[in-house]
């Protein structure tokens, strides 16, 4: 027995017997977290626009206030069912929206811009707007691709509307065409 009173365990050494015991469990944490967070980050790239988004929709800007379904829904006047690339700043009660859709006439006329049963080219429900062929717009903070000209607008109390017209024919959209549509609350 040896003279320093504790029962400790001991290699032939002399050192104490838990001391390489411990360098080899860090090592093994460290690769176990490690293993653990591969399938952590990659939970949060699958699901970045979920999280990283305004109320967990992908299709909102940042500095969106309040989902789209809150404004649009105030104004009556919901994106065509077709509607893709859907992006969308909301702010101040109202809503800037962007979206791609072969049904520009029927949204129109829903949105109550255009009277059913009136051609959407009637001179006297749109206006042109000075953005040339090729040209883009798309307004601060609102994300997403932007109109390209020519465009027609519509103008409403709650809505207005800037659609695409065909390059070639004054009486006929894009197909299919990109809108850019403001919404705003009464």
């Amino acid at each position: 027995m040896s003279g320093s009173g504790t029962d400790e365990a001991r290699t032939g050494d002399g050192a104490p017997a838990g001391g390489p015991r411990r360098r080899r469990v860090l090592p093994g944490l460290g690769i176990a977290l490690l293993i653990l967070a591969v399938p952590v980050g990659g939970t949060v790239w699958l699901f970045q626009d979920e999280l990283f988004h305004p109320f967990g929709d992908s299709r909102a800007c940042e500095g969106s206030e309040v989902p789209l379904s809150d404004v649009v829904g105030a104004a009556d006047a919901a994106i065509p069912e077709d509607a893709t690339d859907i992006h969308y700043v909301t702010r101040n009660g109202s809503a800037q929206v962007t979206f791609v859709s072969r049904r520009m006439p029927d949204f129109l006329h829903r949105t109550g811009l255009v009277p059913y049963g009136t051609s959407v080219f009637a001179s006297r429900y749109r206006s042109k707007y000075g953005l040339g062929d090729g040209e883009t717009e798309l307004p601060a903070d609102l994300c997403g691709s932007g109109v390209h000209g020519p465009v027609l607008t519509y103008d409403g109390s709650s809505v207005s509307v800037m659609v695409e017209r065909s390059p070639f024919n004054e009486e006929s959209f894009r197909r299919p065409a990109r809108a850019l549509v403001t919404y705003r609350t009464p």
